[in-house]
């Protein structure tokens, strides 16, 4: 039987019929924790051209959140503000480049980072199933909310546009991007790329590569939890989320990404409820998505919705 062309797949996945009510209700639990931001100036990471702050603030559950700062120290009026967030395996980086194009850029930690994980650490592996029996326990529940803060680490600054927020990242942080723009309406122009956290039940009998495989070998020493397990992740599922995205939105996936299967993103993409939404399918190219070039095709396109 022939492989179904990527964007033609059909997904698994089945969205909960509270999905909504779940997550307004951890974010207001959220909205409820002050925030008590810590701003650090950190003369090392600054230059002649931009300033960088070590930044901490408050998360669900009270952990403690860190993040890197970067904003042009030259400027006139209120910046559009940028949200970096990453992936999995990696640390987020001081967000220099961006600020060098005139954003106000906060590269978030989510907790269980290096520089995030006093009080949160489940190791790498070991996040992707911290948990996942429970939606209520399952590590991305804070994990998404860290994402969401940094929303509001932006509003609070004066030198931030409120109105003109954007939100990039790649594999974790693609799917930061979608469920971040999908909980905070807030988030004005999103740039997804090969989003992880979609379609994750999906995944696990498209590829067997790490970090999906995490789930898979849960479940081989786990059989009994597969339906827990599943139920737990439609209410985290990027396709389950998506339909409350509204903004701009654009998503980039490599058609021989074996590490986040394209046919998940394709799904996720089609269950976005912006009307303003574009794919860039690359041939040719697995999990960086042809990054190299498609870089300017984000540059533009956050430039057009944050900077005009």
């Amino acid at each position: 039987m022939p492989k179904v062309a990527a964007d033609q797949y059909v997904t698994k996945v089945r969205k909960p019929d509270d999905i909504d009510r779940f997550w307004d209700d951890v974010l207001a639990e959220t909205a409820k924790i002050d925030l008590e931001p810590e701003v650090v100036y950190d003369p090392l990471r600054s230059t002649a051209r931009i300033d960088v702050y070590e930044v901490f603030f408050t998360s669900l559950d009270r952990v403690r959140i860190a993040g890197w700062y970067a904003v042009p120290r030259q400027r006139e009026g209120r910046l559009p503000g940028l949200i970096q967030v990453p992936g999995y395996n990696m640390e987020p980086p001081v967000p220099k480049n961006w600020a060098a194009r005139g954003y106000a850029a906060f590269s978030v930690a989510p907790r269980g980072k290096l520089r995030s994980n006093r009080q949160f650490n489940p190791g790498y592996p070991g996040l992707l199933t911290y948990g996942m029996v429970d939606r209520n326990t399952y590590s991305y529940r804070g994990f998404y909310m860290d994402a969401c803060r940094a929303v509001d680490f932006l509003l609070g600054r004066d030198e931030v546009n409120g109105a003109r927020i954007g939100i990039t990242g790649h594999s974790q942080g693609g799917g930061l991007t979608v469920s971040t723009a999908a909980l905070r309406p807030e988030i004005t122009a999103a740039a997804a790329g090969a989003p992880y956290l979609c379609g994750y039940m999906d995944a696990i009998e498209l590829t067997d590569a790490y970090p999906y495989q995490e789930i898979a070998d849960y479940l081989r020493l786990n059989p009994d939890s597969r339906q827990q397990v599943e139920d737990t992740l439609a209410y985290f599922d990027g396709i389950n989320l998506a339909h409350r995205i509204t903004c701009p939105i654009i998503v980039s996936v490599g058609l021989q990404d074996s590490t986040c299967p394209p046919e998940t993103g394709y799904a996720m993409f089609n269950a976005i409820a912006s009307s303003d939404k574009q794919i860039y399918g690359y041939d040719g190219h697995g999990h960086d998505a042809n990054n190299h070039e498609h870089a300017a095709v984000v540059d533009a396109f956050l430039a057009k919705h944050l900077q005009h």
